[in-house]
């Protein structure tokens, strides 16, 4: 399924269906909070969260299955003159992630395994910020694939062994009047 997944993503931005520009909400809301250190994004796509992190100081490592999407990023970053180690990696298969990232963050990449592994490469008083898309019964958008949703409390089981600091369910609309179902959470090692 990994192969097929790099070649559906790999289309997706080579053909650039893949419209999300802005970061993410959460990574905006919190990185204010957070001090400045070393960042991993996880499943990057084309770089939107991983560029920001840059451009708030952070020495960053992002990591994709697409190279489309990496040469996208690798693009964007370049042009703005940021440094960020950019890596082509199938998460379905093992990494060696380092140990000591003060800030992890991943968006709408579901893998609880990871996510709790995740966990344990956080360097004291690191934060993991992680936000999926949420299984329910209403009309929302987004993956129609439960295996690309979480179902209700799996996420916060996924993060059990540090310190919750924030734990949301919801439905909320988007500024295009979409509505999505999510789960987000904030974790600190301490």
């Amino acid at each position: 399924m990994s192969e097929q997944d790099r070649k559906k993503w790999n289309q997706r931005y080579a053909e650039d269906s893949y419209h999300k520009n802005n970061p993410v909400t959460l990574v905006e809301d919190w990185l204010q909070r957070l001090p400045v250190g070393k960042a991993l994004d996880v499943a990057c796509g084309p770089g939107r969260n991983a560029i920001l992190l840059a451009q708030t100081g952070y020495q960053v490592d992002a990591i994709d299955i697409s190279r489309e999407g990496l040469n996208q990023a690798r693009q964007k970053a370049e042009d703005q003159g940021l440094s960020i180690n950019w890596i082509e990696h199938d998460l379905d298969e093992p990494y060696q992630f380092d140990n000591d990232y003060d800030l992890i963050i991943v968006l709408w990449y579901v893998n609880l395994t990871l996510i709790t592994r995740l966990c344990g490469c956080l360097a004291p008083g690191g934060h993991l910020l992680c936000e999926e898309h949420l299984i329910t019964d209403l009309e929302v958008t987004g993956p129609k694939s439960l295996n690309y949703r979480v179902a209700p409390g799996v996420l916060r089981e996924a993060v059990s062994g540090v310190d919750v600091l924030l734990y949301e369910e919801s439905v909320e609309s988007t500024t295009e009047g979409e509505r999505v179902a999510s789960a987000r959470v904030v974790v600190k090692n301490s």
